[in-house]
């Protein structure tokens, strides 16, 4: 079995305002489960404390849509999600061949992107066997839940983004902000110095990464605790959060939401783990 470990880990975040100054900076320590693979490459995963938020978006947030309400309050209970998505590095640890990609796309500590939905599920169910451990696609409860880390703002870092902190088309800042660096490609993990609140990176832009859910037009019905929705809806359809390198910063926000076919060649998709914890 591959080598298993807890470890605590200090990590920065900021608060912006909506001129994206940053009001606040401060350093937080979390709880860490480290898996080490073979030839040096580790998956952490971060220790996610249960509680409750409101899923969703106001209507009086900028550039949200109707398909991000209504908003709901949600239960969730604590589970293990990945640091960063994963890296092509980590990809090759469980899956012999990387999905075709982009020249520029390619590298070790590079997300792994155009990830179908079926191979997503396939690195899931082989870490799964090599390990016995139950790891899977997050919920999209979990995910707006994990992004948000106790925030209601349309980012995690606050009322706006900049590509100091998210790598996103920076020609298409939010709500007027000013411009940033189109960078026009995916970066590595660790470039940015600011995790969100729980110690997660990426979380706005980089990759989109894949929920467990089918897609649903709006949030009537939905779940009100952190389980998959898989009733009803569209299930030609699941759902992808979080933006990507391409993407203007509204597409970032943490309560935006698409649904995507299973099968895309983008560059601009990949994935990111959750490990339930055991009861």
């Amino acid at each position: 079995m591959m080598k298993q470990q807890f470890n605590t880990f200090r990590f920065d975040t900021a608060t912006i305002d909506k001129n994206n100054s940053i009001k606040e900076q401060s350093s937080i320590a979390a709880r860490c489960f480290i898996l080490e693979f073979d030839a040096g490459v580790n998956l952490e995963m971060v220790e996610i404390p249960g509680g409750s938020f409101p899923m969703g978006a106001l209507a009086s947030e900028i550039g949200s849509r109707e398909n991000e309400r209504p908003v709901h309050q949600v239960n969730v209970s604590s589970f293990f999600m990945s640091k960063f998505p994963i890296t092509q590095a980590q990809w090759l640890a469980i899956i012999p061949t990387l999905p075709q990609m982009g020249n520029k796309f390619y590298g070790s500590e590079l997300p792994v992107v155009n990830v179908w939905l079926e191979k997503a599920l396939e690195f899931c169910r082989r870490l799964k066997e090599l390990t016995n451990l139950p790891f899977r696609l997050p919920s999209e409860a979990e995910w707006e839940y994990a992004c948000r880390a106790g925030t209601t703002t349309p980012f995690s870092f606050g009322q706006s983004i900049t590509t100091d902190f998210a790598n996103f088309n920076g020609q298409l800042p939010y709500n007027n902000s000013s411009s940033g660096i189109f960078k026009q490609q995916t970066t590595p993990i660790g470039y940015f110095p600011f995790a969100n609140g729980f110690g997660l990176f990426d979380m706005h832009g980089n990759v989109w990464e894949w929920c467990a859910d089918i897609w649903h037009e709006d949030y009537t019905g939905a779940p009100s605790d952190n389980r998959a929705w898989l009733t009803s809806g569209d299930h030609s359809y699941c759902v992808q959060r979080g933006g990507s390198w391409l993407d203007g910063a509204n597409r970032c926000r943490s309560a935006y939401r698409v649904g995507d076919v299973a099968h895309n060649t983008d560059n601009i998709v990949g994935l990111r783990l959750c490990l339930s914890k055991e009861n």
